[in-house]
């Protein structure tokens, strides 16, 4: 007997929807099971094998667990914002929404024909008023909070601002973008505006200026996967490093949490270890290096006074202060303004022009050699030594303060701008060859360094975080690799934000006002001035 497939998968496929067999219904009297596939996202060309790929084994598993006795919820949607139905509506002349909605019926065609066991009734579109809506409201909830390390949660920023009208900031164990320091007086004298400007410093939703991967051509930030080689992958335009105002989320609050959830998830060993690695815990210290000027003494007093200016430096090895012979800053940094000298300031500027085109990704993977002498040194504040201040694109804004102490004898990428540059290089560790590499061993006995000669490497380490402490030249700090989300929304084609502005601050729209539709606009280009597309917008306003 033949076995006709098309004419069997005809049948029961409408049988599956005549039946409504995968519709998930609220039934106590099973135990839940909720499967989530990533949406795709719907381009034009349709589905792609990694699409099937990934949506038949879950399936499979959805299936498993029905004759298991699980009453599973296995929705599908449609990830419908986003930069190509935007850069297709240019080209053609058509909205994003006509261009999504024909993308969407031929993905549903082609995912019924596959035989998937979705609850279509369950349906999202990211792009519809009817979901956005509540990311707006989620949006809302996050700008009105801040994180507590102390209840390890989000709080009401409201009990912040009643915090700071009772004692400022004394006692705060709080996440914040930097250390501010004010008394309850200081508080309650500042205006709505300047506490407001004060609050951006703790919500969980906040406006900061990040640095960023923008594609003038495109008008719009693009995420390092979007970008090759300085240029974007999606039509080949040049994409540089700038520094930009966008909305930010603070993920990295909840670093500690996220390593904590780690143990109690049914993952694979190796994965678990991969999200890790991706949030980076580390011990260590923050010390300040004050910088080199004329007034300066060589006097101890003299190097902890606050009016000097000074680097802020994160290490998870203090111990190895001693062997620290130059300094380096990301070519991002605020520290690169503050020390560069009249002498050098073409050099460096120079330097920044080059380097500008590079993502991340490509400065982390790439091994060359490249810097520029800022003409400043910072003062050792263990023993007074004159250490001269680097930029190079090996040392990332985003991690720690943006800027490094170098010790070339003990790490391999500073090694190699030692050796590059012909800076001094000095062994910490008793029997130390660094005549050909670094010496990257984390154990042995301490040599020329001063009053931890003698220690192992984990006693120096203790103990040089005691003297920090002691002597007021830091403190002792966890940091985390994890850095913060950034919303880029410099193009039309994406759900806008739930924000209005009073003296240039930002204020969120009434949750009865929801959602913030997306208004028409004529063009999807950005304006003349550079707005992005929204500015085309007319007589888009909102009247609290």
């Amino acid at each position: 007997m033949e076995y006709n497939l098309n004419e069997i998968d005809r049948k029961w496929q409408q049988y599956w929807a005549d039946n409504k067999t995968y519709h998930a219904t609220e039934d106590h009297t099973k135990p839940k099971y909720y499967v989530l596939d990533m949406f795709p996202y719907p381009s034009g060309a349709g589905l792609h094998v990694g699409h099937p790929l990934g949506y038949i084994a879950s399936d499979i598993y959805s299936r498993f667990k029905r004759h298991q006795g699980f009453n599973v919820l296995h929705p599908m949607g449609y990830d419908a914002y986003g930069l190509p139905a935007e850069q297709y509506a240019i080209q053609t002349g058509q909205h994003p929404a006509v261009t999504t909605e024909q993308n969407i019926n031929r993905y549903r065609k082609q995912l019924d024909k596959i035989g998937l066991s979705f609850d279509w009734s369950r349906e999202i579109r990211t792009c519809e008023p009817e979901y956005y809506k509540w990311t707006q409201w989620a949006f809302v909830q996050m700008f009105h909070s801040y994180y507590c390390y102390e209840a390890q949660q989000a709080r009401p920023i409201t009990e912040l601002t009643e915090i700071f009208g009772k004692q400022g900031t004394k006692d705060l164990n709080v996440a914040l973008s930097e250390e501010l320091t004010f008394t309850a007086e200081e508080w309650n004298a500042k205006s709505e505006k300047e506490q407001q400007e004060t609050l951006m410093n703790y919500r969980i939703a906040y406006l900061a200026d990040t640095m960023v991967n923008w594609c003038p051509a495109l008008g719009t930030v693009l995420a390092n996967d979007e970008v090759s080689e300085g240029v974007s992958v999606r039509g080949g335009h040049p994409v540089e490093q700038k520094l930009m105002r966008q909305w930010c989320l603070r993920v990295s609050a909840y670093a500690q949490r996220l390593l904590n959830g780690l143990d109690t998830i049914e993952w694979t060993e190796s994965l678990k270890e991969t999200q890790r690695n991706w949030i980076g815990r580390s011990e260590g210290a923050e010390l300040n290096f004050k910088i080199k000027n004329e007034e300066m003494k060589k006097c101890r007093n003299e190097f902890l006074n606050s009016s000097i200016p000074q680097l802020t430096v994160f290490t998870t090895r203090a111990d190895t202060i001693y062997g620290v012979t130059f300094m380096v800053l990301a070519p991002e940094s605020d520290y690169v303004a503050q020390v560069v000298t009249p002498a050098q300031q073409a050099d460096v500027n120079a330097y920044l022009d080059s380097v500008k085109r590079r993502t991340e990704r490509e400065r982390i993977a790439d091994r060359r050699v490249t810097g520029v002498f800022t003409g400043s040194y910072a003062i050792n504040p263990f023993n007074g030594a004159e250490i001269p201040i680097w930029i190079s694109d090996y040392v990332l804004a985003g991690y720690g303060t943006g800027a490094i102490m170098a010790v070339p004898a003990h790490d391999s990428r500073d090694y190699a701008f030692a050796k590059h540059f012909n800076l001094p290089i000095i062994p910490l560790i008793e029997g130390a060859d660094v005549s050909e590499e670094s010496f990257d061993a984390k154990e042995g006995i301490m040599v020329n360094s001063g009053f931890l000669n003698g220690l192992t490497v984990k006693e120096a380490i203790a103990k040089a975080k005691q003297y920090i402490k002691k002597e007021g030249i830091g403190r002792v700090k966890v940091n985390y690799r994890l850095r913060d989300a950034i919303f880029s929304r410099q193009r039309y084609w994406g759900e806008p934000f739930p924000i209005y502005y009073k003296d240039g601050m930002p204020y969120t729209v009434d949750e009865a006002d929801l959602p913030v539709r997306l208004p028409e606009v004529d063009k999807f280009l950005p304006t003349e001035k550079g707005e992005p597309p929204l500015g085309h917008a007319k007589n888009w306003v909102y009247k609290p």
